[in-house]
């Protein structure tokens, strides 16, 4: 007899898009998605970006499949087993995936990286994914996507929490970009080379105090603009810090704009693209594990000078330590999924109340339900008068099949 098929899972809407398919990834649980801007006129359906993200979970799985109405807005998927980067599979000879986003994608490039690196430690083989085309923006988005330098320095070392080595995940940022025109296309090119497999990550207990900021750092880039506007977003941002810290270090980083091809000249000709300048700070901890992230990017229609720039991000960056835990905002969603699928044993997290408290970070929680994860247990932390709230996580026990069992 053959084995009977799974029920399908029924969600509505276009909110946690990514965050459901991974889910459905790594469960192995087929998911039918409808309504999907069902009440759009102009652009009903699928975006530029969730397409394409869903033709990058094809490359990097093996036997997923999926079918779209004509209209766009309903979806059925079907994972497949993660197979990470293999020759002859839709990677190259030097084991890399290369992935082509379209120059409609309004989403940073952080949009496809968050996904891919929780998939990866649960691949067969090692993740390598190169982004390049049209459509890769590097930089902060004010869709809310982070920026590269943010997710590498303040996303990828939380994988240590867990037993996944991040010496060994390399993000290499070979051509910088911001946001193009309205918002969208860039012309970057991003490479991540994940080669940390495991078969179970660690449960994590990171319940303890956060500890006082001991040091900031971060990055101000510029992009075919001019490089003495990281020098003012930098000054702008230390008059804002240096009474609070002394050890601060931002690098400058600056980069040609990237020439594309000009759609509206038929002579072959080329234009630059990605035009723009942001900064990104990360604060650590003397507790370890615990960082905060904050980045502030200029708009795609300009009108916003670097020293405006520069302080929105140090602000930001205090608001984001105010709102305490051991955990940003920008990597709960990492951290509790590694926590859900991990082996099975109650970790415990502790987050601000107002990090708890958002729509994404409940959303998650309904949506590990539904996946058949165990609640969460929330409680009070009595030690302080912070308000934080301990998250209790039971882990799911969802192995690498992959990997053999040690």
């Amino acid at each position: 007899m053959s084995a009977p098929k799974s029920e399908f899972l029924r969600f509505t809407g276009h909110k946690s898009f990514a965050q459901r398919l991974v889910l459905s990834t790594l469960t192995g649980r087929p998911i039918h998605v409808s309504k999907i801007r069902a009440n759009s006129p102009t652009n009903p359906g699928l975006a530029p970006h969730e397409v394409s993200l869903l033709r990058l979970l094809e490359a990097v799985t093996n036997g997923s499949s999926m079918q779209i109405s004509y209209t766009g807005t309903t979806i059925t998927y079907q994972p497949g087993l993660i197979t990470g980067a293999i020759p002859g599979f839709g990677a190259s000879d030097d084991d890399i995936l290369e992935h082509q986003l379209p120059a409609t994608c309004s989403r940073g490039v952080t949009y496809f990286l968050l996904p891919l690196c929780l998939l990866a430690p649960f691949a067969k083989s090692h993740m390598n994914v190169r982004f390049t085309g049209p459509g890769v923006i590097t930089s902060a988005t004010e869709t809310g996507d982070l920026s590269v330098d943010s997710f590498r320095t303040a996303i990828l070392p939380l994988y240590n929490l867990f037993g996944i080595s991040a010496a060994r995940i390399e993000l290499r940022v070979l051509q910088r970009s911001c946001a193009g025109p309205h918002g969208s296309g860039g012309a970057g090119v991003v490479e991540l080379r994940f080669a940390s497999q495991v078969r179970l990550p660690k449960t994590l207990h990171l319940n303890r105090n956060p500890g006082r900021i001991k040091r900031i750092r971060g990055v101000a880039y510029s992009t075919g603009v001019s490089a003495s506007n990281n020098a003012r977003m930098i000054h702008s941002a230390r008059e804002v810090l240096n009474p609070l810290v002394a050890d601060i270090h931002v690098a400058a980083q600056y980069d040609q704009a990237p020439l594309v091809p000009d759609a509206a000249e038929k002579s072959g000709s080329k234009k630059r693209m990605g035009i723009g300048f942001g900064l990104s700070l990360v604060a650590e901890s003397s507790a370890v594990g615990v960082l905060y992230s904050a980045d502030v990017v200029v708009p795609p229609k300009g009108g916003v000078i670097p020293e405006e720039v520069g302080k929105r991000c140090a602000y930001q960056l205090l608001e984001t330590i105010n709102l305490g835990g051991c955990v940003s905002g920008p990597a709960t969603g990492t951290v509790l999924t590694l926590m859900a699928m991990g082996s099975e044993d109650v970790g415990r997290l502790r987050l601000g109340r107002d990090v708890v408290g958002t729509e994404e970070a409940i959303g998650l929680a309904r949506d590990l339900k539904k996946f058949g994860a165990s609640s969460w247990g929330l409680r009070d932390v009595n030690d302080d008068d912070t308000g934080d709230i301990i998250v209790s996580v039971k882990g799911t026990g969802v192995g690498n099949v992959g990997r053999k069992i040690a």
